[in-house]
Order: C-alpha cells, then structure tokens, then sequence
C-alpha cells in the first residue's frame, strides 16, 4: 500500500472514530451534570451529620440516573458500532 493509501485510509478511520465520539454527546453530559450533582448532595453529609436525608437520597438517585444515562450510550454505541463496522472503501 503506498504512502497516499494509508494516509488517506488513516482519515477513513479517524472520521470513523470522531463519528462514533460524537454520538450521544449531550447524553453523556447529562449523566455527567446528574453524577457531579448528586455528589453535590451528598458530599456535605459527611462533616454534617444532620444534613437533610432527603437531599441525600435525591442525591444517590440522582447519581444512579447519572449512571443509568452512562450504561444506555455505551448500549446505543456499541448498537452502532455493530450495525456500522468500519469499511476502509467506503
């Protein structure tokens, strides 16, 4: 393969990759604002020991949310991934 083919299948591949990073984006935001939120919550609950239990439980809901909205763009991406598999002559 010369110099210009893999420099040119090299881009294929990079823009195959970017695609697959950019999707589900705000997705992957959301449950990053939902996880650091629910943290927010419960972090103070370990120096106040009177802290409001119902911020601490919103704030372990809201980190399992968090962790629910991580688990359903890893399903989707890889559900993309499958039914679009790198093709170099595309």
């Amino acid at each position: 393969m010369s110099d210009t083919g893999e420099a040119e299948l090299n881009a294929k591949r990079i823009a195959y990759i970017d695609t697959l990073r950019g999707l589900y984006r705000r997705e992957r935001l959301a449950g990053l604002f939902l996880i650091l939120g629910g943290f927010a919550l419960v972090a103070p609950s370990w120096w106040a020991p009177d802290w409001s239990h119902l911020a601490i439980q919103v704030g372990y809901g809201l980190i399992m949310l968090g962790w629910v909205a991580y688990i359903y763009v890893i399903w989707r991406r890889t559900a993309w991934r499958r039914a679009n598999p790198f093709d170099p002559k595309a």
